[in-house]
């Protein structure tokens, strides 16, 4: 939020600079993204009078200046401004000066062939306003050679601060005022005060009441209204106008104005209608199916059953608590008006703008939660600012519904500070904490102002102490540690995630971090999500992810447009399904696994051996028994049927590898020759044994040896349960047994085993080989594979 020092010294009485006001929102809780002061870049701007202005020799639309920039002999300068002429007065800037609009710096000219010392500048180039169509024109009596940023007021530092959503109190300067004058900056003005009106109460109107109502007492639980009429609508008074600039807001006019002046000053969205242009009662109710509405941003808006509108008896002309509507805004002919002052729910704000993708500043408040309390008295200052600056005669005022303002009490307990917060303060100091900020301390409990809506415990109550004390104010003290060397204190299951990180890096893969929600339709891909969030970032990012698939192949397909050839894409991280939180690593490979060239020919792409043996190799990593993992074909309703396979231990599944079912790869846009895997880390058995430290390195005493079979094999036959059916003709002998080599022809299918046998107590002989290779033939023959001759 955006707003300057001068305004909020209206509302906090105080000589602090900006410096010492940044510190100390700091300090209190309040973020200070920026402080910029736009008379820093301006300083050598100066108020200039034009002498003459004759046309220029060689264009037409230019004329050579003569000007008096109050400091030597009058310049000579080109100018192609339509409203330059002599005895104007404007805004110079001289060779070497920096123009901020147009990001270059002035220098001495030529400009077809006339010498130019500088420039006269427009608001744009000042980067005042986006008006261009001429220079700058100042009042006569503007003091020629002074500096332009002194005299109009420039020199006042704009704050950017961040407001974290529990701090709803603090979108308006008035709540930031509040704070710092609870922190010992300065004392709070009243708002009668501040607006020169001799009270905040409603304004006591005559005539008819204007017909307003609320229907949705859950979305709008309070819907205030005042009309005015026979007003003027025209530009705001320089006061007003100055304020919108230099936060970046462009004026419109002066009911717009206002009621934007007004969101920022007190945090009060308002709404103002043109009465003309409605028909019937104005009601806040539930859309209805069908209907639509173009906001004042020009864009139309499809709306549903859960959305808040305001209605006449025609059309929506407002979507509740977010953005008016286009049909009903005020214009310059505007003479009778209805203003809105409206209490809306912060989640159904929340849901809408979700749904409709529609920021604003009213939704930013209201979604937060305003102030229930406020309606009359901002409703009062509204109507008063009309008044004053439009003219015209208010209506009675309108009250439909009841704003939630229950009194809330929590316990006050002055010792928590200290127990919990860390600070001995004494109690009286505690409650005058509490007084400044609204609270109001009562038996043992201090009520809660109805605009923290974000405080609901003891706890709280420390906070707000300990945050006005100063956070910087807690004494650092060490935790204790026992004596000796420090023991680990990662888990097994972070060690084990370490381990696999650290493998699928070192294999080349790249990690990326993606979020752990995303759309609905995604989800269902993947079975649907057992958990979606209430209040999501937007619509698309509202269910928690039931795999990591959707999110890595999105990564994928946003490298791939940026013509990645080879995407080698790991992440650790959780899916979440009914029964919890469950550790993952995915992966995700697509493209060029080698790129073309002379030693090795056409360019290979990824495919599924290539995501096994990265499964493989993260597996291990993690600890998992890879000899003894089991292989089973089709991985599931989300793989590819005849592409995909998994991998586990009994009935425990540790990964799944393979390429995407057709339907999903299409659905989430995959790109080309993508294979995908996750590895379920929860799935990977413990250790039998606790040692950190690895068995001692043993070579074998005698030479190991190696025999080649040839099998004929059925089809459908998986080349690992060949190799398992092998190893397990003898457990002792036998250390390995790999496939290294396929071939396919008219007399069926042929696997080729590399056995690696390893003797343990004496040099096998040709006999005791021969014994073995049998019961290898033998085991395979009962998978159906015969030795090949």
């Amino acid at each position: 939020m955006k707003f300057t020092l001068s305004w909020l010294k209206e509302h906090l009485d105080t000589a602090a600079d900006a410096a010492t006001v940044a510190e100390t929102l700091t300090r209190i809780g309040l973020e200070v993204e920026s402080v910029d002061n736009p008379a820093e870049a301006l300083k050598p701007f100066v108020i200039a009078k034009v002498l003459t202005a004759e046309r220029h020799p060689q264009a037409d639309k230019l004329q050579v200046l003569t000007v008096d920039t109050g400091h030597g002999a009058p310049l000579q300068v080109v100018c192609g401004a339509p409203n330059a002429r002599a005895g104007m007065i404007g805004v110079f800037g001289g060779p070497g000066t920096y123009v901020p609009g147009s990001d270059f710096t002035l220098k001495l000219a030529s400009i077809r062939g006339v010498e130019s010392n500088g420039m006269m500048c427009s608001a744009r180039e000042l980067q005042l306003s986006d008006e261009h169509e001429g220079i700058i024109e100042l009042d006569a009596d503007a003091p020629v050679g002074a500096s332009f940023a002194d005299f109009a007021g420039l020199d006042d530092a704009v704050f950017d601060v961040a407001i974290t959503p529990n701090r709803q109190d603090c979108m308006g300067v008035r709540g930031i005022a509040r704070d710092l004058a609870a922190a010992g900056l300065g004392t709070l003005r009243r708002l009668a005060d501040i607006y020169r009106q001799p009270t905040t109460a409603p304004v006591a109107g005559e005539g008819s009441p204007p017909d307003v109502r609320t229907d949705d007492i859950e979305g709008c639980p309070a819907f205030y209204a005042q009309a005015v009429s026979g007003l003027v609508n025209g530009e705001s008074p320089p006061w007003l106008k100055a304020k919108l600039k230099a936060i970046g807001q462009k004026p419109i006019s002066v009911l717009v104005d206002i009621t934007n002046f007004l969101t920022v000053d007190i945090g009060r969205p308002l709404h103002v209608y043109d009465r003309a242009k409605l028909s019937g009662a104005l009601v806040a109710r539930k859309a209805r199916a069908g209907e639509n509405v173009v906001a004042l941003n020009g864009k139309s808006y499809a709306l549903d059953e859960t959305m808040t509108v305001i209605a006449d008896d025609v059309q929506v002309h407002d979507i509740g608590g977010i953005m008016g509507g286009e049909d009903s805004g005020v214009s310059a002919g505007t003479t009778d008006i209805l203003i809105e002052c409206a209490y809306f729910d912060p989640e159904h704000i929340a849901r809408t703008g979700q749904k409709l993708l529609l920021t604003s500043d009213a939704r930013t408040r209201f979604e937060r939660g305003v102030d229930p309390a406020f309606l009359d008295e901002g409703l009062a200052i509204a109507t008063r600012l009309v008044i004053d600056h439009c003219g015209g005669k208010a209506s009675p005022v309108v009250r439909a519904g009841e704003p939630p303002v229950a009194e809330r009490r929590v316990a006050f307990v002055p010792k928590r500070a200290k127990t919990l917060g860390g600070i001995d303060v004494p109690e009286a100091e505690q409650v005058a904490i509490l007084e400044r900020l609204g609270f109001r301390i009562d038996s043992g409990e201090a009520v809660v102002p109805s605009w923290r809506r974000d405080v609901d415990g003891s706890a709280d109550l420390v906070e707000e102490v300990v945050r006005i004390i100063g956070y910087d104010q807690i004494v650092s003290t060490p935790l204790t540690r026992a004596d000796g060397v420090a023991r680990a204190t990662a888990t097994r299951g972070q060690m084990v995630e370490r381990k696999m990180r650290r493998a699928a890096a070192a294999r080349g893969l790249d990690e990326a971090i993606n979020w752990s929600f995303i759309g609905e339709a995604e989800a269902a891909l993947f079975g649907g999500a057992a958990h979606v969030l209430a209040n999501p970032i937007s619509e698309e990012m509202k269910h928690m992810r039931p795999s990591l698939i959707p999110g890595l192949v999105a990564a994928a397909r946003r490298n791939a447009v940026r013509n990645a050839s080879s995407i080698c894409l790991f992440e650790v991280g959780r899916r979440y399904l009914a029964d919890g939180e469950k550790p993952t690593v995915g992966l995700v490979l697509a493209g060029e696994r080698t790129p073309r060239g002379w030693h090795s020919g056409k360019s290979h792409f990824f495919d599924v051996f290539d995501a096994k043996a990265d499964v493989l190799a993260l597996l291990e990593a993690g600890g998992a028994p890879v000899g003894n993992l089991q292989l089973t074909m089709d991985a599931g309703p989300t793989w590819h049927p005849g592409r995909s396979a998994r991998l586990g231990l009994g009935n425990k599944v540790l990964a799944a590898f393979g390429e995407l079912h057709p339907r999903i790869a299409k659905a989430l846009d995959a790109p080309a020759n993508l294979v995908a895997a996750e590895l379920y880390v929860d799935m990977i058995p413990a250790p039998r044994s606790v040692e950190r430290a690895r068995a001692a390195f043993a070579p074998p005493a005698l030479q190991s040896l190696t025999r080649d079979f040839a099998f004929m094999v059925p089809g459908d036959l998986a080349a690992d349960a060949l190799v398992r059916a092998v190893k397990g003709a003898n457990k002792v002998l036998i250390i390995g047994a790999q496939v290294f080599d396929r071939y396919e022809g008219d007399a069926g299918l042929s696997l080729a085993v590399e056995v690696t046998f390893q003797p343990t107590e004496k040099s096998l002989t040709e006999a005791e080989i021969s014994e073995v290779s049998a019961k290898i033939i033998a085991a395979a023959a009962k998978l159906g594979a015969t030795l090949r001759t």
